[in-house]
């Protein structure tokens, strides 16, 4: 038998490769994922290639950096940044701070002292200083520490994290700490020249410009799930008529199975390795989320041999209900027991990046087809809960006695 090891290889590699930058559009030589370069470096003609003919996303490889372009999705689909330390999701303040601080670290000198950095962001935008914040030169070298804000630490964090800022001042009082600067990655962040939009909005569309076959495989390749009913009508022709080899093409490429249902089509990771929001998953949250999409599954399901259609409105009720239980049966932190709003507000935005609800203008929520693959298993003996919305189960009935012939 012929040992095809030798040429299974190359493709194994090119899987880990291409899996790698979908999940991390800018790799290093010398960041944390370093071990994978070698390989984007080995493959990256048939790399190029595949992404550009299969997602449109422009791949440039340096010698010591590859950079994955990505494309938007359109409006309402853009993927949040969060600081990498905390995980806050940056704030219109910090994405402006983090544009500011890109357009002056492309010509910046490699090492530049970080109160310089500082004042070069205040002067050139003076909107977004900090509110109360010292202007003169000697009250920002005393009490810096207090000007800075969060969105300020979340650009510098971000900008840290990518490895265009080496190490951070431990003290953000420390004007005369020295900055190492990578100029050539700070050029590689951005993925297209703003000034070719009119405005936000119409950057947001021309970024999500593509045709048919192309936008929908990249909705397959960057969110949970693609609805037939979400998609414009050429893109759901598109999808009719490519049912098995569309997505089947974007599988074999990332190394995912496709699961083609009557709602859509949906690519699983059996690694588990390319989603960003995971469910289950770590942190009391996560459990909460998941113990919340459990029970609306549950009840606002349709029954069996009625037609179930697509997205479900779910009671606001019924969600308050159901977060009240899980505060009472569960340990929940502090903060989310004293303040039930933050509880919902929070859980609903998880489950909705995971695309399991959806908002409607009239700020209720529907319950979408994927949130089935989280139907709890049927217990003909649950265990009751505590909680005050808790629902009464009915005691079970002694079984007969034995008789003496029985």
């Amino acid at each position: 038998m012929q040992d095809r090891s030798g040429e299974e290889l190359p493709d194994a590699e090119r899987r880990i490769a291409a899996r790698l930058l979908l999940a991390h559009p800018l790799v290093t030589a010398s960041g944390p994922h370093a071990d994978g370069f070698p390989l984007i470096r080995r493959h990256r003609d048939w790399l190029t290639e595949r992404f550009d003919t299969l997602l449109g996303y422009r791949l440039v490889i340096g010698p010591w950096h590859a950079r994955l372009f990505k494309a938007g999705l359109g409006p309402g689909a853009a993927r949040r940044l969060e600081h990498p330390a905390t995980g806050a999701p940056f704030t219109p303040a910090g994405y402006a701070r983090l544009a500011l601080a890109l357009a002056l670290l492309v010509d910046a000198p490699e090492q530049l002292p970080y109160g310089r950095l500082v004042q070069a962001m205040r002067a050139a935008a003076p909107d977004l200083a900090a509110e109360g914040a010292p202007t003169g030169t000697a009250a920002l070298d005393t009490s810096l520490g207090a000007a800075l804000d969060a969105s300020l630490d979340m650009a510098l964090a971000a900008l840290a994290d990518w490895q265009v800022l080496g190490e951070l001042p431990a003290d953000p009082g420390d004007t005369a700490f020295v900055l190492t600067v990578d100029r050539e990655l700070a050029r590689a962040v951005p993925a297209g020249p703003p000034a070719l939009a009119d405005d936000a909005a119409d950057l947001i569309r021309r970024a999500a410009e593509a045709e048919p076959g192309t936008a929908v495989r990249r909705l397959l390749a960057e969110t949970p799930a693609v609805l037939t009913t979400d998609l414009p009508e050429d893109q759901r022709e598109w999808l009719r008529e490519h049912r098995l080899s569309g997505p089947a093409a974007l599988a074999e490429f990332l190394g995912l199975e496709a699961e083609l249902r009557a709602e859509g089509v949906a690519l699983l990771d059996p690694a588990a390795e390319l989603t960003d929001l995971a469910l289950p998953g770590a942190g009391t949250l996560a459990q909460a989320a998941l113990l919340l999409v459990e029970r609306l599954v549950e009840e606002v399901r349709p029954l069996p041999g009625e037609d179930p259609g697509g997205d479900v409105a779910i009671p606001d009720a019924l969600i308050d209900g159901v977060l009240g239980d899980i505060a009472d049966d569960h340990d929940l932190p502090a903060r989310y027991l004293a303040d039930r709003t933050a509880l919902r507000r929070d859980a609903l935005d998880l489950l909705h990046r995971l695309g399991l609800i959806t908002p409607t203008p009239r700020a209720t929520w529907l319950l979408r087809p994927p949130a089935a693959r989280y139907a709890p298993a049927p217990d003909l003996r649950p265990t009751p809960g505590t909680g005050r919305h808790s629902r009464p189960t009915t005691p079970t009935p002694p079984p007969p006695r034995e008789g003496p012939h029985t």
